[in-house]
C-alpha cells in the first residue's frame, strides 16, 4: 500500500468510464505565508527579518511543490492554510482577474525587486500566489479566502486565514466563525453538475494540550454542527473536509487523559470504512487509508505527527456525483524538494538573504471523481477496507535506517580552514571528527570552532557524557543547526555514533 508520489506526476492511471472526471483534491499548510507589506502580527514576519527575497522564496517553493501535480498543471483544488490575514487590503474583496490582468506582462521576481511599488505592497498573499501560479503555468483557479471572523469567547486576534483555490466554479462560500481558531471555511463547488463540499480547517494548536483541546472540542462543534444541517437535508451529501486540525488521527487514544476530543468524539472521524454505510457513522478519516507506519506528515520531537487531514462523508462512497478513488489517498514525500536527507519535512528558514525551505507539514492529497449514475445507496467496492483498531500507535522516526555514508557531509569535501558554521549547511548531517570540549557542556571542537551535542534522547545524553571526556578524539553523525544563537549537533539515534 506503500503510496509512490511519481505515479501522479504522469497523473491518473485508472480505468475510467468515459465521462468520468478525475481531479485532485491538495491539502497544504505552507507554514506562515506572508505578504510583502511589511506589516505582520508576528514578529519574525516584520522588516527587520522578513524580506521581499523572503516572501519570493516561499511563494516559489509552494509553487514548486504544487507544480509537481498533473503534468505541472496543478491540481484542480487547493485547500490552503497559514496564508496571512492581510493587514493592508485596499479592497475588502480583491479582484483576482484584474490583479492577474494588471501584472500580465510582469513577472512575480520582478513585482518583488526592481519594479516593486506600494500597490504591489497592498497585494494580499493570496493574489502573489496566484501571481506565481500563473507563472509557472498553473492558471484557471478561482481564489476563496476565508473571512476574518470570531467566534464567541475568543480571546486573540487572528494573523492567518483559510484559503480554497478551485477550477470548478463556485456555487457559494462562507466563513464559519469559531473560538480562538481560524474561521472554518465552507466553500460550495459545481462539479460536473454535482454539488461538492468543502470544509477548510485550522484548529486550535496545541494537540497534546488538554486545556487546548477544549477549544479544539469548540471548533468541531462549529463543524459538527454545520454538518449534520447539510446531512439532514441529504445523507449523501458529497463532502470533503480538510485542514490542518492540530489533532493526531488516533486524538481519543493517543491521549487518554483526555476525556472529550474534538476530532474523535465530536466531531466523529473515524477509521472503519465500511461502518459509514450504516447509520451511526458519517465520516471517514483517510489517514487509516495508509499503513499505520507511514502515517505522517509533520514531526515532532522523534514522532511523526497527523496534524494535516482529510475526512469525508458517505456520499463520496456511493454512485451519484462525486466519487472518492479507491486507496489514492497519500503524502507528498518529494526527495530533493521537499524532504531532507532524513526523509523529514524541510521547514521554512529565515537563514540566508532570500530564506530557504517550504513548510513544517508535507501536503496530503487524494484523487476523486464524477460519475454519471444517481444511485445514492449503491457503494463502491473496496480493495482493502480499514478497519478502526483503536490502537494507540505513535509512529516514530527511525533515524537507524538513514544511509549515513551515503547522505552525510565529511570535512574532506570543505576547503581547508573552512568552517561548518555555514547558515547553507544547517540541517545537513555531517560526519563530525572532533576533540570533546571543557566545560559543564557537551562539547565538540571541529576546525577550532566549539559546538555543542545534542540527543532528544536523555538516555542517550547521558551515557555519551560518561563516555566522552574533555580531550579524547571522538567521531559521530550529527546533524547540524543553531539553538539560541549556538551551534550544534544534533546526534537522532544511538546508531550515529561510531
Amino acid at each position: 500500500m506503500r503510496r509512490l508520489f511519481s505515479a501522479i506526476l504522469l497523473g491518473f492511471v485508472l480505468v475510467l468510464p468515459v465521462s468520468a472526471r478525475p481531479f485532485i483534491v491538495l491539502v497544504y499548510n505552507v507554514e506562515n505565508l506572508f505578504d510583502a507589506d511589511a506589516k505582520a502580527m508576528f514578529e519574525d514576519y516584520q522588516p527587520a527579518r522578513y524580506s521581499r527575497l523572503h516572501v519570493l522564496t516561499k511563494l516559489e517553493n509552494v509553487a514548486r511543490v504544487v507544480a509537481k501535480f498533473e503534468n505541472g498543471r496543478g491540481p484542480d483544488v487547493i485547500l490552503f492554510q497559514e496564508i496571512e490575514q492581510d493587514l493592508t487590503d485596499a479592497e475588502a474583496v480583491p479582484d483576482y482577474p484584474a490583479i492577474l490582468s494588471r501584472y500580465a506582462g510582469t513577472t512575480i521576481r520582478e513585482m518583488l525587486g526592481a519594479q516593486f511599488t506600494d500597490e504591489i505592497a497592498n497585494l494580499p498573499a493570496e493574489a502573489l500566489l496566484l501571481k506565481t501560479f500563473a507563472d509557472y503555468g498553473m492558471t484557471g483557479y478561482t481564489v476563496v479566502r476565508g473571512e476574518n471572523v470570531r467566534g464567541e469567547g475568543s480571546r486573540n486576534a487572528l494573523a492567518q486565514k483559510c484559503v480554497v483555490f478551485t477550477r470548478f466554479p463556485v456555487k457559494r462560500a462562507v466563513s464559519h466563525p469559531t473560538r480562538d481558531a481560524r474561521a472554518i471555511q465552507e466553500v460550495v463547488l459545481e462539479v460536473d453538475g454535482a454539488t461538492l463540499y468543502l470544509f477548510n480547517n485550522h484548529w486550535k494548536s496545541g494537540a497534546g494540550n488538554a486545556d487546548t483541546e477544549k477549544t479544539r472540542v469548540a471548533n468541531a462543534q462549529t463543524l459538527r454542527t454545520r454538518l449534520d444541517e447539510i446531512l439532514q437535508e441529504d445523507p449523501h451529501a458529497d463532502i470533503i473536509l480538510g485542514g490542518d486540525f492540530n489533532s493526531q488521527y488516533n486524538q481519543k487514544v493517543r491521549y487518554p487523559k483526555m476525556k472529550l476530543t474534538g476530532l474523535n468524539d465530536v466531531l466523529g472521524s473515524q477509521g472503519n470504512e465500511l461502518a459509514i454505510r450504516g447509520k451511526n457513522r458519517d465520516l471517514y478519516n483517510l489517514w487509516f487509508e495508509l499503513p499505520a507506519e507511514e502515517r505522517g506528515s509533520d514531526t515532532y520531537r522523534g514522532e511523526w505527527g497527523t496534524l494535516m487531514m482529510m475526512i469525508i462523508s458517505r456520499g463520496l462512497y456511493d454512485y451519484r456525483g462525486v466519487q472518492y478513488v479507491d486507496d489514492s489517498f497519500a503524502v507528498a514525500k518529494m526527495p530533493g524538494l521537499n524532504l531532507d536527507d532524513k526523509g523529514l519535512p524541510i521547514r521554512w528558514s529565515f537563514d540566508g538573504p532570500a530564506g530557504s525551505g517550504f513548510s513544517d507539514h508535507l501536503p496530503i492529497y487524494a484523487k476523486f471523481l464524477t460519475v454519471p449514475d444517481n444511485q445514492p445507496n449503491r457503494y463502491i467496492s473496496l480493495r482493502n477496507p480499514s478497519e478502526d483498531t483503536g490502537l494507540a500507535s505513535v509512529n516514530k522516526v527511525d533515524f537507524s535506517k538513514i544511509n549515513l555514508e551515503k547522505v552525510a557531509l565529511t570535512l574532506d569535501r570543505l576547503p581547508p580552514g573552512a568552517t561548518l558554521r555555514n547558515d547553507a549547511l544547517k540541517g545537513k548531517i555531517v560526519r563530525v571528527e572532533g576533540e570533546v570540549g571543557r566545560g559543564s557542556r557537551l562539547t565538540v571542537i571541529v576546525r577550532n570552532d566549539v559546538y555543542d551535542i545534542w540527543s532528544f534522547d536523555e538516555k542517550l545524553r547521558d551515557k555519551l557524557r560518561d563516555q566522552w571526556k574533555a580531550g579524547d578524539s571522538i567521531r559521530f553523525y550529527g546533524e547540524l543547526g543553531q539553538y539560541k544563537g549556538r551551534w550544534q549537533f544534533i546526534i537522532r539515534d544511538e546508531t550515529w555514533v561510531k
